[in-house]
């Protein structure tokens, strides 16, 4: 059995432990598909923070209190820099984190691309999963934000004029900051417009990404951050085309139980597309695959039982990944929904 996981965010990466822990039950070889719209130049530092996450959590490495980077990290590097007065200053790397960057950034330097580079890493972590980022090419998140960035006194979202997506920043006092700056500075509190994937237009699905997905027996959609996680995934050009032409069912599992996400801010990026933050409003964002949308089934909480998308199969289990055998049973219960 091959199972293909798109897949983003912290949330992602402990719902891969389960997809794991399945795959090793049932004898499945898993590929996982990760987001690369976080990415961004810190210091002169190629930064993954998705590609790290899983690593990190699959690899036995993660902070399992902050839920992101290294465990027993310590922070002498980001302290020299603040008394340089360097900036960013909201933005800080661990020690033990540089050194991922410092290979990563060498090896990419050298030319060799993200996928390859991404694959030497993981001999060191071994995740037991085969790791792909969506695209070796550039492509980043940006926000649109109105003015200098400051908090606007309302709701994030309230003026929003559009979905994932789009042109570049339109003149009249907007603005783009990069998605990390938007997240980790502003908390995501400033008035936002939309989002925009740059590059995303010239990006093309890093070898070996859509082949697993032709090749696959279900894909699975984690229960990441739809509008920062996956929808960059599917910005690639071909790469939602490999997955709702491909023979593989495809099915989700919801980020939002009872109306509000586990973790993260997911409801201030649904709240900028005009998405309802519940399990029927990112399950009717993504849409049924008979319909051109891309699911064939959608799980969801106990609590949001009664959600309905329309053509869509939903099914309602346990989601709270407490532990790794309640996300494997997540798991099992997804791919026996196809």
């Amino acid at each position: 059995m091959r199972i293909v996981v798109l897949t983003g965010g912290i949330g992602g990466a402990r719902f891969l432990l389960g997809v794991r822990a399945y795959a090793r039950e049932v004898g499945a070889e898993v590929t996982a598909v990760v987001n690369v719209g976080d990415d961004l130049r810190l210091h002169g530092l190629r930064v993954c923070p998705d590609l790290d996450s899983v690593l990190y959590t699959l690899g036995g490495g993660a902070d399992p209190q902050r839920g992101w980077g290294r465990v027993d990290e310590s922070w002498t590097v980001k302290d020299e820099l603040a008394a340089y007065g360097a900036e960013p200053s909201w933005f800080g790397l661990g020690d033990r984190d540089i050194a991922t960057h410092l290979v990563r950034t060498t090896m990419l330097d050298a030319g060799y691309p993200l996928h390859q580079v991404t694959e030497a890493l993981a001999t060191r972590w071994q995740p037991g999963v085969r790791l792909l980022p969506a695209t070796d090419d550039r492509l980043e998140t940006h926000v649109v934000v109105s003015g200098d960035g400051e908090p606007a006194g309302s709701p994030v979202g309230s003026d929003a004029t559009g979905g994932p997506g789009g042109s570049a920043p339109p003149d009249g006092g907007q603005r783009a900051i990069h998605f990390q700056e938007w997240w980790v500075r502003y908390r995501a509190r400033i008035r936002t417009h939309r989002f925009v994937f740059v590059g995303a237009e010239s990006a093309k699905p890093a070898p070996g990404v859509t082949e697993a997905i032709a090749g696959a027996d279900v894909v699975l959609v984690a229960p990441s951050n739809p509008v920062v996680s996956i929808a960059p995934i599917l910005a690639v050009p071909g790469l939602r085309e490999a997955v709702t032409g491909g023979p593989a069912p495809v099915v989700g599992v919801s980020p939002i139980i009872g109306g509000a996400p586990v973790r993260g801010m997911a409801d201030s990026c649904l709240a900028v597309v005009g998405v309802a933050c519940t399990a029927g409003g990112v399950g009717g964002m993504y849409g049924s695959r008979a319909t051109g949308g891309l699911l064939d089934g959608w799980l969801v909480a106990e609590e949001d039982a009664a959600t309905v998308v329309p053509d869509v199969t939903v099914r309602a289990v346990p989601l709270l990944m407490t532990d790794e055998a309640a996300t494997a049973a997540m798991v099992r219960a997804a791919v026996e929904l196809t």
